[in-house]
């Protein structure tokens, strides 16, 4: 928030508290800064506001059922709290919900809140397995832009409404409502994992053995390749020589062991295979998905690109042409984590973009003065842009909510 003497930030800690300030917000013509702990704040355009509403005392787990796999929290509770809760009973939100702060040099004191995870729709690298956060929940209240309180879903996993406002809402970083509470689905956790590294593959080769490997009936639950520029950064270094093309195995010991040794055995002849034992397998997994190479403190950009599996190594190899590019993979191929040389142009990254079938190009880290100057999130096409412009006049028709982030 602007450190302003006409600044005002509202901690609410209970829901007709969030209510109420969206009310004097909507009748101020006063625009405000959604926050949790402030963990992704910097991803977006920066926003002209005077005033704020904060999350972060608006916690409180009001309902876990380890039995029946739901659990209730109040927005603002910690992420790390939820995870600690659900690992006493060995279960998980099993989308694996990224930290940002390495990577954005964030001096947040918490991870981030669980209404933040489904406003930014967060996933890891199990998300060709289990999907997003919006795949998981299962009900929400949110209080509009329109200073409306709004209910959708419930706390059952088989709950079946007309419109899923909940899915609807997420991804919407805030500009549409605000989380008061959500329920999500959460999962057993596996047993145990390993993963299998198969060195010394280039871009072309590990995209093809990531496809055989998912395709395959061996349950590979992640895939991701390091290339050999990266490689060394990730686990202190402790992978094998060359590039890392690494596949997650999860479940009980018995049918890892078995799965991953027929998987061994069907990649023969693909490069020197290494298996990773269950600590570092979860270790190395854990810095894939917090993008570990580029949290280095610099200030070079860095974009968050989903495009086809088959595409993402074409669209580094086309970028790699024209300007200086660090890369590395997750999602079979699909997510592709780009370092780019400061002078390099956003409009390169999307044309290439388009030219390989179309994906969306997010820029998660960059100055001011280029979040000011460019379109963070992938621009829409016409008739797409035209639904979300609907969806705001009907949550919130003043814009009174982190107006400007996203478009």
């Amino acid at each position: 928030m602007p450190d302003t003497a006409s600044s005002e930030v509202f901690r609410p800690r209970e829901e007709a508290q969030v209510l109420e300030a969206v009310q004097w917000a909507l009748s101020e013509g006063a625009p405000v800064e959604i926050l949790g702990h402030g963990s992704k704040q910097s991803i977006g355009r920066p926003m002209q506001v005077a005033h704020g509403i904060d999350l972060s005392e608006l916690t409180g787990v009001t309902l876990y059922e380890p039995e029946e796999l739901v659990l209730t929290a109040r927005a603002g509770t910690p992420l790390d709290e939820i995870e600690t809760l659900l690992g006493e009973k060995d279960q998980e939100l099993q989308f694996e919900p990224m930290d940002y702060r390495p990577l954005l040099g964030s001096q947040a004191a918490g991870r981030g809140t669980i209404g933040a995870v489904l406003a930014t729709n967060l996933s890891g690298p199990r998300r060709l397995k289990s999907g997003a956060a919006r795949d998981h929940i299962l009900g929400i209240r949110a209080v509009t832009g329109r200073g409306e309180l709004i209910k959708s879903g419930g706390r059952v996993v088989k709950n079946v409404t007309g419109y899923d406002l909940s899915r609807g809402l997420s991804g919407s970083w805030g500009t549409l409502a605000i989380f008061t509470e959500v329920t999500f689905k959460v999962l057993p956790r596996a047993e145990t994992d390993a993963t299998l590294v198969v060195s010394s593959l280039n871009d072309a080769e590990a995209a093809d053995l990531m496809a055989t490997a998912m395709g395959s009936d061996a349950e590979v639950s992640s895939a991701a390749h390091l290339p050999e520029s990266v490689r060394g950064r990730f686990i202190d270094g402790g992978l094998p020589a060359g590039a890392a093309t690494v596949l997650r195995l999860e479940g009980i010991a018995p049918s890892v062991d078995y799965r991953i040794e027929k998987l061994m055995t069907m990649l023969a002849g693909s490069g020197s295979r290494t298996r990773l034992d269950t600590e570092t397998s979860r270790r190395l997994w854990r810095e894939i998905r917090d993008v570990a190479p580029f949290c280095d403190g610099g200030a070079r950009p860095v974009w968050r690109v989903s495009v086809a599996p088959s595409a993402g190594h074409q669209l580094v190899a086309a970028l790699r042409l024209q300007v200086g590019v660090d890369a590395f993979y997750d999602w079979q191929g699909g997510l592709v984590w780009l370092r780019m040389e400061a002078e390099a142009e956003p409009q390169l990254i999307r044309q290439t973009i388009k030219a390989l079938g179309g994906g969306h190009a997010t820029l998660v880290r960059a100055d001011r003065p280029t979040r000011d100057a460019v379109d963070i999130f992938q621009p829409q096409e016409t008739a797409l842009a035209a639904l979300t412009d609907r969806l705001k006049q009907q949550f919130d028709p003043e814009t009174i909510l982190n107006p400007g982030r996203m478009r």
